[in-house]
């Protein structure tokens, strides 16, 4: 899941990141409330993580805005204002969580797991393709009923291949919402990561769910042909 970080602390915010990332997120991060509220607002994430006290347009003015443009990301207030009417006037105005500095990075990463599972009523708790299933909360992965052990990276990629099931998702796509939109790194990571789910997701059962579209990107369908998984290929 894709997630977006807004705090003017830069150190804070590049930790954030990192351990975030960790935990299997595509994290973006912004240093100012006009840059946060243009990310938001032109961006596809599954949650915000907003600091109050910002330059250039404070927390609430972010939340205030988004919500009168119709941008209904989870909003997770994280500040070290903890007065009990700034948390009442940022939840009145539309956020969904507060948080007070200083915190915890596991208490964190509860309120935001947490968070993502009370607003994504709308999606499958569990996703399947064909035989191949994956618990976004508890983040079992398995095929047949077998559990496959994914790192985080793999995971993420794994999960947003299987929300858009059956559709081409492009190299760019894929870099943008697992890795993040700043990543600089060579393109061809996203062939080892593809490489990697293959050997793990399709090889083991003899099927080829996960197919390149070669010059487009790649798609995962619910029924896998039987035979070699890796390599699968297909021109246009």
């Amino acid at each position: 899941m894709r997630l977006l970080v807004v705090d003017d602390e830069v150190n804070l915010a590049d930790a954030l990141q990192r351990g975030l990332t960790a935990e299997g997120f595509s994290v973006d991060v912004a240093h100012d409330g006009e840059q946060g509220l243009w990310d938001a607002t032109e961006q596809a994430y599954d949650l915000v993580v907003l600091d109050l006290m910002l330059p250039k347009l404070s927390g609430y003015r972010v939340i205030q805005r988004l919500r009168d443009r119709g941008v209904w990301t989870p909003i997770l207030m994280l500040t070290a204002k903890d007065g009990e009417y700034d948390q009442a006037d940022a939840l009145d105005l539309g956020a969904d969580d507060y948080l007070t500095k200083p915190f915890s990075f596991v208490v964190l990463v509860a309120h935001i797991r947490a968070l993502l599972r009370r607003v994504v009523a709308e999606r499958p708790m569990v996703l399947e393709v064909g035989d191949l299933t994956l618990d976004p909360v508890t983040r079992d992965v398995a095929r047949r009923s077998r559990p496959i052990a994914l790192t985080p990276r793999e995971f993420a990629l794994l999960e947003h291949l299987m929300r858009r099931a059956g559709e081409v998702v492009t190299k760019s796509e894929l870099i943008d919402h697992v890795w993040d939109i700043n990543f600089d790194g060579p393109v061809n990571v996203v062939e080892v990561y593809i490489g990697y789910l293959r050997k793990k997701i399709d090889a083991p059962f003899g099927v080829r769910s996960l197919t390149t579209i070669r010059g487009f990107g790649y798609r995962l369908d619910a029924v896998g042909s039987t035979g070699p998984a890796t390599g699968s290929t297909i021109d246009t």
